[in-house]
């Protein structure tokens, strides 16, 4: 297996891209700690993954709060002794809404889940992630790096595009240590990312262009799957990928080249 021996934190592991990449790197021989937010979720994700004969542990916290993020990256090196591989994943639509309509607090809640939960996942792993060097993959998206189309996403897409910023600047600064540092960022995914999504006024964020069926050019209109996405993932967590570091890579099926 190629992460046999390895350590994986994954937040948001409880559905949708963070649950595939759970699995799918437990399969592979990783360790892996399954954060999130909703305990029956994660308790799933954690028995699949037993059942299957691998290990997980299940981390309830809030990637928002700095407490609990730094519990539970604690928790998971008591538990195996090491940490190798840090998907941070955990992230939210938020509001849809024209950009004077988004209120501060909903703005706050966006960010701090996206873009600060990001900082936190990174901020409490890396002392752990030197002694051996390893892999860190941030979860961006199209929105805010390659595809501006999605009108009334203007705070997501500012945290999306955060998320790119920061990995090019800590893969410059945390290369010296070993650890790689990448994005991916998605297009149309199949996932429940939809019920963290709020639309205040849906009529004033419709798109001025309508694309026909079939605007993602290689699936012929069909969404990405998680588990598509989640190949990316264990590809960036590998060894397989040792020279990458500080880039952004896109899994769309070319949609942002249309809608771009």
């Amino acid at each position: 297996m190629q992460l046999t021996g390895k350590v994986a934190l994954i937040t948001g592991a409880g559905s949708g891209i963070g649950k595939a990449a759970a699995i799918l790197l437990a399969k592979e021989g990783a360790k892996v700690g399954a954060l999130g937010r909703t305990e029956s979720q994660l308790q799933q994700v954690v028995d699949e993954i037993k059942g299957n004969g691998g290990e997980a542990l299940l981390l309830l916290a809030d990637v928002s709060d700095p407490v609990q993020v730094e519990k539970a990256v604690e928790r998971t090196v008591q538990k195996w002794g090491r940490l190798d591989i840090v998907f941070a994943n955990a992230g939210i639509n938020g509001m849809v809404a024209l950009v004077d309509e988004i209120s501060p607090e909903e703005y706050d809640r966006t960010m701090d889940i996206n873009m600060k939960g990001t900082f936190l996942t990174v901020k409490y792993s890396v002392p752990y992630l030197r002694k051996q060097g390893g892999s860190i993959i941030i979860d961006s998206s199209v929105n805010g790096n390659r595809m501006f189309s999605n009108i009334g996403r203007s705070v997501y897409s500012a945290s999306k595009a955060a998320q790119v910023a920061f990995t090019k600047s800590i893969a410059m600064e945390l290369g010296r240590d070993r650890i790689r540092v990448n994005a991916i960022c998605p297009g149309w995914i199949s996932t429940e990312i939809g019920d963290n999504t709020y639309m205040l006024r849906p009529e004033s964020v419709r798109k001025p262009v309508v694309y026909p069926e079939g605007f993602i050019p290689l699936t012929g209109g069909k969404p990405g799957t998680p588990e598509q996405v989640a190949k990316l993932v264990l590809f960036l967590a590998s060894d397989e990928s040792n020279h990458i570091s500080g880039t952004e890579i896109y899994i769309d099926g070319a949609e942002s080249l249309i809608e771009g």
